[in-house]
């Protein structure tokens, strides 16, 4: 079979010749992904979840050993070792996201976002049932929706934000509003508040991203505020967290523990394995792990981890502040919002700065769905803040965003 042959376009003509498809082998698609990840955001990420390894291995003991009964003796190593599988697990899936381009991401998480939605509307009733609260679909593991939901959420957010460009007079910003109070409403028959909230952090920052004006988000925050007086008032759960948060507790509740727990091994820890409270703390794997790092390993490793948070959240804004791309600009901006508003409200809970939550600590919490969906969530955003070092931004990014008049929306 022979070549076509080639013909020569003169220059001027007007006529112009299709695009070449290009044929990259996986080696090229490697380096090309080496290139433009952000090495230090993978960085953070993989010394996170190193720590979590450590953590988790710390505080497996102490689960087993209350989960026991007279008939089941749980392995003390159990915990640690489903872990370290899930932790694989997710990390292969973190880089495998970290592979899209943003069109492919904002697809992926558009998508994730609509059938967890679903999922979300059938959770009251035929979720498995724990404390109290339904949250899970089994699914051959314990599924929770709402977690695999944040992404989405704030994919779907930046996607209907950015229609701005297109035409300023949709009212985005009402749309945006209005799937949030679905998310809520249908989270509170959980019931969930806390992940509610947490919606609501993300959403927030994203409409100020986009431009709105503070009124607008003072009249907004205003009735955020009294659902949550409604919710203190006819949620029990909410209302008996918020009464202990504000009246001190007592000595056996789970966040007095945590504090006591996190304090006992003073600056530098009782060391791996030598922590006596973690016995007696409840979730000791998940909710509490902070705790049992100050237990085991002392004062200045958690502020270790909170630096390292702090890292995370501020290379990835850091990354944002020269992005030309409003649709990337928003997601990035509210995924790394919701890694960070779920990792320190967990550190507060356990410093018995804020009401119990029930959240665990990205990466460092042991957990199935959970830590997949925190993968997720951390692939896409390393797919959305990839970027050719050799192409210069033309926008303002986060910079611009922030200094900007405030506009209609």
């Amino acid at each position: 079979m022979t070549a076509p042959a080639y013909t020569p376009v003169p220059r001027g003509s007007g006529k112009y010749l299709p695009p070449v498809p290009v044929q990259r082998r996986w080696r090229d698609e490697v380096r090309i992904w080496w290139r433009e990840i952000d090495k230090v955001l993978l960085g953070l990420i993989v010394l996170l979840m190193g720590i979590g390894l450590l953590a988790v291995a710390a505080a497996s003991p102490a689960s087993a050993d209350q989960l026991s009964t007279a008939k089941v003796t749980l392995d003390e190593f159990m915990f640690f070792k489903r872990h370290v599988v899930f932790q694989l697990m997710g990390l292969g899936l973190m880089i495998g996201l970290s592979f899209l381009d943003r069109d492919q991401a904002r697809r992926l998480g558009i998508l994730v976002g609509a059938v967890m939605l679903a999922l979300l509307f059938v959770v009251p009733f035929i979720g498995e049932e724990k404390n109290g609260a339904r949250r899970w679909i089994n699914v051959g593991m314990s599924l929770q929706p709402s977690e695999f939901l944040k992404p989405g959420f704030a994919i779907i957010c930046a996607w209907v934000l950015s229609w701005r460009l297109r035409d300023p007079h949709l009212p985005v910003v009402a749309y945006v509003t209005g799937f949030f109070g679905l998310i809520a409403a249908l989270l509170m028959l959980q019931p969930n508040l806390g992940d509610a909230i947490l919606f609501g952090g993300i959403w927030l920052v994203m409409v100020l991203l986009a431009g709105v004006a503070w009124q607008r988000i003072a009249g907004l925050i205003g009735g955020g505020l009294g659902l949550l007086v409604l919710a203190y008032i006819f949620y029990d759960n909410a209302r008996h967290r918020i009464d202990g948060f504000l009246g001190g507790g007592t000595a056996f509740d789970q966040v007095d523990l945590a504090q006591r727990t996190i304090t006992a091994g003073g600056w530098t820890g009782s060391g791996l394995w030598l922590g006596i409270r973690k016995m007696n703390l409840p979730e000791a794997h998940t909710d509490y792990i902070f705790s049992v790092i100050g237990e085991e390993f002392g004062l200045i490793m958690c502020g270790i981890i909170v630096l390292l948070y702090c890292g995370l959240v501020l290379r990835a804004l850091t990354r944002m502040v020269g992005e030309d791309n409003l649709f990337a600009l928003l997601a990035g901006a509210g995924l790394i919002t919701q890694f960070g508003g779920q990792a320190f409200i967990n550190i507060l809970v356990n410093l018995k700065l804020f009401p119990s939550k029930g959240m665990t600590l990205p990466l460092i919490s042991y957990g199935g769905s959970s830590t997949l969906a925190v993968c997720f969530t951390l692939g896409l955003l390393l797919a959305i803040t990839r970027r050719n070092p050799f192409l210069a931004r033309e926008g303002g990014g986060l910079r611009e965003l922030i200094e900007r008049k405030d506009t209609p929306a």
